[in-house]
């Protein structure tokens, strides 16, 4: 019987051990240029794949990432696994009661943010047939098709990520995107998962073409009806029954197994199952906001970044990239979607600027497309040209959608207080016993970071103080002061063991006193990062949980991680 060596299995390990860490590490660097981290996790894939590691070590690539064998069908089966479970989660962020509360407005935009990009795509590739087939196996309707699909097709995940970047995500505008992409995503899936029915699969399927389309729509039809009533039902009985979160979580990942299983099956590809899933169970509102987020973590830590990864291990990336089809791919993807959008959103009464961002919201593409063109190049539908150029273009149109916005609105980003503290301005335990002493003491570590005076930063900020005291409640305390000299603000933080009176609302000791300093003419940034403050503290538990940080290092992480939570 075939099986895994023990060589095998010691290859295996190291090689999802390299693509985790390298995939999560780019994918954090990606993250602090605010780009999606699955830039990040496919150049990561790049790096180590044929491109550039094979290309310079050809033999120990060989060997950590080979082209046959069963460290290779080992590693398949586990992406295969990935990309199912991703889409699971992909799925699960379709907010139907979102879309239809949008009404009119989501739907014109979603449908024509289908049918422009569709039409357009389809006609460029059936007439530029020798560009785009290459000797492709399969009809060139069925390819034709296919680009017209992944021309429609947006990216949910990172529109989401790029509004909540650009603040907007909460507003009508947001919603509008949100609302759009939802209605788009599920009914591009539901082409392509009929696209895919049509696609021979050379005997994988023991259906015939009409039977899977049947059967396409009857699994689509009874997860959205029959489906959904019985997690609703479900749901709450395994919360109630079962220990929390394993329950839930064996549940859920169960299910979308067998929906997989069941859409391989019929044969269209087992993505199709999980997502479906994912809409389905991610629609009921038994499903707590906390179990969400669990499943999304772990999924999107470890399973999904493996999978970018993976990506760049299949094709060279420099030998396939073939300009002037990466060109054609991004210039139809970009104008089919943004015109579709822009004039669906103009139609429907909103106003040109609006509209426009709207367009170019919806033009992010991210992982859907990559997935997409993934599985085309696995069914032989496309060549390894048109895959690099699929993957090029949903990076480029992921890049610039968040700048375009920004630049059509010009939206004001969020001012976070942690974005003008530094370690050298962070004291663990202050030494001052009154509210004069800590003034003072902070109003030093605030000039010896910035070379200003010290002195004349405490008498400032003492001078302000001695008017009305900026003790809040929780144990929190602002000193301020603004300065003609300074040139962007400066906030420097220190932490009281036993607390110094601020005279707080409360009447509690203060144990966190920030000092904020900013411009004379500030335009309001002394407000901003106060009410920051202020909202990152207002429950007790965060300043307990501050206190538990021993050094900058902790400390920043702790407010990351909380300013994540707020979006």
């Amino acid at each position: 019987m075939a099986s895994l060596t023990h060589h095998d299995i010691t290859i295996l390990f190291v090689s999802l051990g390299i693509l985790l860490a390298s995939a999560r590490i780019l994918g954090e660097i990606a993250r602090l240029f605010q780009q999606p981290a699955v830039l990040g996790e496919i150049i990561a894939g790049i790096l180590l794949g044929p491109t550039v590691f094979g290309s310079v070590f050809p033999n120990l690539h060989e060997t950590l990432f080979p082209d046959e064998g069963a460290v290779l069908v080992a590693l398949q089966g586990f992406t295969a696994i990935a990309i199912a479970l991703f889409l699971m989660v992909a799925g699960m962020e379709v907010d139907l009661s979102t879309a239809w509360r949008q009404g009119k407005t989501a739907s014109v935009v979603a449908f024509l943010g289908i049918v422009v990009p569709f039409t357009l795509g389809f006609v460029t590739t059936w007439f530029m047939e020798d560009l785009f087939s290459n000797g492709s196996k399969h009809p060139h309707l069925i390819l034709s098709l296919f680009i017209a699909t992944a021309m429609s097709i947006s990216a949910l995940p990172v529109i989401a990520r790029i509004l909540m970047d650009l603040n907007i995500y909460r507003t009508d505008l947001g919603m509008f995107v949100i609302s759009a992409a939802i209605l788009n995503d599920l009914a591009g899936w539901i082409i392509f998962g009929v696209l895919l029915g049509l696609i021979d699969t050379g005997g994988a399927s023991t259906w015939t073409t009409g039977q899977v389309l049947i059967l396409i729509v009857l699994f689509t039809g009874g997860m959205m009806t029959l489906g959904r009533g019985m997690f609703n039902r479900l749901l709450p009985w395994i919360q109630a029954h079962l220990s929390w979160p394993a329950g839930v979580l064996s549940f859920v990942m169960t299910m979308a197994f067998l929906s997989a299983a069941i859409t391989e099956w019929i044969g269209v590809h087992a993505i199709f199952g999980a997502f479906m899933l994912g809409v389905a169970i991610g629609d009921s509102p038994h499903l707590r906001q906390r179990t969400r987020t669990t499943i999304e973590q772990f999924i999107s830590s470890i399973f999904a970044p493996i999978f970018f990864a993976s990506i760049g291990l299949r094709v060279n990336f420099f030998t396939n990239f073939d300009l002037q089809l990466v060109v054609v791919v991004i210039v139809i993807a970009t104008i089919g979607k943004v015109v579709g959008c822009t004039y669906g959103a103009k139609w429907c009464g909103l106003p040109n600027r609006e509209a426009l961002a709207i367009g170019f919201g919806m033009n992010a593409r991210g992982a859907m497309e990559i997935i997409l063109g993934l599985l085309a190049l696995e069914k032989g539908l496309i060549d390894e040209r048109l895959f690099v150029a699929l993957v090029v273009m949903a990076m480029v149109t992921s890049l610039s959608s968040g700048t375009l916005i920004q630049w059509i609105l010009q939206p004001k980003a969020p001012v976070r207080f942690s974005n003008f503290l530094a370690a050298s301005r962070f004291q663990p335990a202050l030494k001052g016993m009154n509210r004069e002493q800590v003034v003072r003491e902070l109003a030093s570590l605030a000039a010896g970071s910035a070379s200003l005076d010290a002195t004349v930063i405490g008498d400032k900020a003492w001078e302000r103080e001695q008017v009305m005291s900026t003790g809040l409640e929780n144990g929190l305390a602002v000193p301020h002061a603004r300065l003609p000299d300074l040139k962007q603000p400066i906030v420097a933080l220190g932490l009281s063991e036993d607390g110094v009176d601020f005279d707080s609302f409360d009447g509690q000791p203060t144990r966190l006193v920030f000092l904020i300093l900013t411009p004379q003419k500030d335009n309001g940034s002394q407000l901003e990062i106060l009410a920051d403050i202020s909202r990152t503290f207002q429950d007790p538990k965060m300043v307990a949980a501050v206190f538990q940080s021993r050094n900058y290092t902790e400390f920043l992480a702790i407010i990351r991680s909380h300013e994540d939570e707020r979006g």
